[in-house]
């Protein structure tokens, strides 16, 4: 393991990796923590070619890139190694050179944050943990949830009562212990820090544990291998808590560092406009550290946020590539669930298909041009909010079992005939 410090994203002091558990003590929960490596180390010790070389298909393959002990234990589920889908036909319907889709609802409990889940709880097997809590929406506890109960470790979630049946009862079915909570994300949040704080349980909240982030940057070594190290212009996430794009530009960057890729590309945050806090606070030019809640209402759930817990290393994400954040309309992100389904062939949940109205409205406003090579990353499967889907995708032909019926319908539909 080459971890060398970790460091506040805010006053920028470092500790040793033993030294915190979480975020700044100076700075408080807006201090998240940077982990930093050796990386003159880590490029000596682990050539590209070795992990070109490596036969573990998932997220593990970069291992030596991951704060995780030699030897330490890791949960059996295959998560990540998910895969990157050329998209020529939805590259013709935006007007773009090539457009590839990252489908992480591929993922075992359907969504890209398995990869964070992978790593905590890794990291609490070494530690010899006995319990680890989050606050989710609904994808983060079930990540938490399947991987935990791969290993039989206690999990205990606090996820609001408003979150989709689909989510709550993926939890449920893991065996995890879940406080359905009367109000939204940011008081389940806080409650779960609360709770770790009181019982001592291990705190996987997003962005106040900073291996979250480590686990999720892996989407991006992905995406830099199968393009085979050759950079798009430009990759498109969705945005609630920013510890996603956070994590996509962490990988990029740890690439760029080690020599192994030769650019960042652009990333462009997408959020809904009843939950934009990271784009006002770049769309301002202000500091994010100072960011004060809003009160989020959106369809995408997984993307609802009063105060996003990595708004810093999120808007940072932004303004480093030369980026953007865009909003999109809950109309826009429902659209964008056939849209992509029916062009693509992957089934997005409502916050994974923003990104269809995301770059959507990138290109209208300048930030996508039609030269461009872009990545899109789903970040969860449809399965996880039928309801939404269903509300977009349109009805069923009801038929009696009769041919004459069939061929009624088969006018009204407009299928062709061959004979």
């Amino acid at each position: 393991m080459f971890v060398s410090e970790l460091r506040c994203v805010i006053c920028g002091r470092t500790y040793q990796p033993d030294e915190v558990q979480y975020t700044c003590p100076d700075c408080g929960q807006a201090g998240t923590l940077d982990v930093l490596y050796d990386v003159e180390a880590q490029r000596h010790a682990v050539p590209r070619e070795s992990i070109e070389r490596s036969p573990d298909p998932t997220m593990w393959r970069y291992r030596p890139l991951l704060p995780l002990a030699d030897g330490a234990a890791v949960p059996p589920l295959a998560v990540g190694g998910t895969p990157l889908y050329d998209a020529p036909r939805l590259a013709t319907h935006l007007g773009l050179a090539q457009v590839w889709i990252k489908d992480d609802g591929r993922n075992p409990t359907g969504s890209l944050k398995d990869r964070a889940s992978a790593l905590v709880t890794a990291r609490a097997m070494a530690d010899n943990i006995q319990v680890i809590t989050t606050a989710s929406t609904g994808n983060a506890a079930a990540a938490l949830a399947g991987l935990t109960a791969s290993v039989g470790m206690p999990a205990a979630i606090f996820v609001p009562a408003s979150a989709p049946e689909a989510k709550i009862a993926q939890l449920l079915t893991y065996g995890a212990k879940v406080l359905l909570v009367q109000g939204n994300y940011d008081m389940a949040f806080d409650l779960a820090v609360q709770a770790a704080e009181r019982y001592g349980w291990y705190n996987r909240n997003t962005g106040m544990n900073p291996y979250t982030l480590e686990g999720k940057k892996t989407v991006a070594y992905e995406i830099a291998e199968q393009l085979g190290w050759q950079m798009p212009d430009a990759v498109v996430v969705s945005v609630g808590d920013g510890n996603i794009i956070s994590g996509v530009h962490k990988g990029f960057c740890d690439l760029l560092n080690l020599g192994w890729i030769d650019r960042v590309p652009r990333i462009i945050g997408v959020q809904a406009e009843g939950s934009d806090a990271c784009y006002q606070v770049w769309e301002a030019g202000s500091d994010p550290a100072t960011m004060q809640p809003i009160s989020s209402q959106t369809v995408a759930d997984s993307i609802a946020a009063d105060l996003p817990r990595d708004r810093v290393k999120a808007v940072r994400a932004v303004r480093e590539t030369m980026g953007a954040f865009v909003r999109v309309s809950d109309e826009a992100i429902l659209e964008g669930i056939p849209m992509l389904a029916r062009l693509s062939g992957v089934f997005a949940e409502p916050a994974a298909s923003s990104v269809y109205a995301g770059v959507r409205t990138a290109q209208a406003e300048g930030y996508v041009g039609p030269d461009d090579h872009v990545v899109l990353i789903v970040t969860g499967n449809g399965l996880k909010d039928i309801k939404s889907a269903m509300r977009v995708a349109g009805a069923g032909y009801p038929v009696a079992p009769d041919m004459a019926e069939v061929e009624k319908a088969r006018v009204l539909l407009g299928l062709p005939t061959f004979k």
